[in-house]
């Protein structure tokens, strides 16, 4: 009688603990890796209080966490098979590949990925600065960080997802507005080629989204151009054509993940 209890409570502690297993919920991290134009200004960035000092400023990676939301998760599968995810916002303003690198930015985030993790690396703003040697890196330089990149996130059994510099709100000519980027964007589309690596070329979306809205209305309500005393943290305006208002970074975090959708994650990204 006792062993049969024995083996009876036995049981019941394998289904809990198997029913325990079952309900946990699987959170995979995404990892946002980048500029000015991708990093989140809240919190206590630059010791500076937010609503005061930096408002209406915002990367679309301050807003980017609930486009990944459980409900929308379903949409990506095929980049993230998890319940729910959590993003952690680790890009800079006035970072290159190789100045995140050298600082060390780059190395907290390597030693915390896991499998299954994803990195989403956005740079390019700061590389092309050819007139600021303290972050300048020429495109060669560009692509060897961006293979840096990838590999060591590879190296962790993580996802590396390769984005294009997101478009500034210049140049316009005759309501068609160009790349500003040179040949930084088509050295990442080469990266991405050669290394077999998902791609989203938010160059592109962005241009063509901020032509769909017109450039009148992306230059007010996109970007940061402010009326002298409406904000705190500008009292004399500001005009600013590189980031983003509220608006436009949620504008630029939807055409980010529309580009998630469609992304395909061959065998070379899984590798460690």
């Amino acid at each position: 009688m006792t062993k049969r209890l024995f083996i009876l409570g036995f049981l019941c502690f394998g289904l809990v603990l198997m029913s325990f297993t079952a309900f946990q919920k699987k959170i995979v991290k995404v990892y946002l890796v980048g500029d000015s134009t991708m990093a989140d200004y809240t919190g206590n960035y630059d010791d500076k209080d937010y609503m005061t000092e930096r408002y209406p400023i915002t990367g679309w990676g301050q807003v980017f966490q609930p486009f990944l939301s459980s409900d929308s998760l379903a949409q990506i599968r095929n980049i993230i098979k998890a319940d729910s995810v959590l993003v952690l916002d680790k890009a800079r303003g006035g970072r290159s590949t190789r100045t995140f690198f050298e600082e060390g930015r780059w190395a907290e985030v390597y030693k915390a990925l896991k499998k299954n993790d994803v990195v989403m690396i956005q740079f390019g703003h700061n590389d092309a600065a050819a007139n600021k040697p303290e972050r300048y890196v020429n495109v060669q330089g560009y692509k060897e960080y961006l293979r840096l990149y990838v590999n060591q996130t590879r190296e962790k059994g993580a996802i590396p997802i390769l984005i294009t510099p997101v478009n500034r709100n210049y140049p316009w000519k005759d309501g068609q507005l160009s790349n500003v980027h040179g040949d930084y964007p088509q050295a990442v589309k080469d990266v991405a080629r050669e290394l077999h690596v998902p791609l989203i070329d938010l160059t592109q979306l962005s241009i063509d989204a901020f032509m769909a809205k017109g450039k009148d209305y992306v230059t007010a309500h996109y970007f940061m151009n402010l009326p002298a005393g409406k904000y705190t943290a500008y009292p004399e305006g500001e005009n600013d054509n590189t980031h983003f208002q509220p608006e436009g970074a949620r504008a630029v975090a939807q055409l980010v993940f529309e580009g998630m959708k469609n992304l395909k994650v061959e065998k070379a990204s899984a590798r460690k």
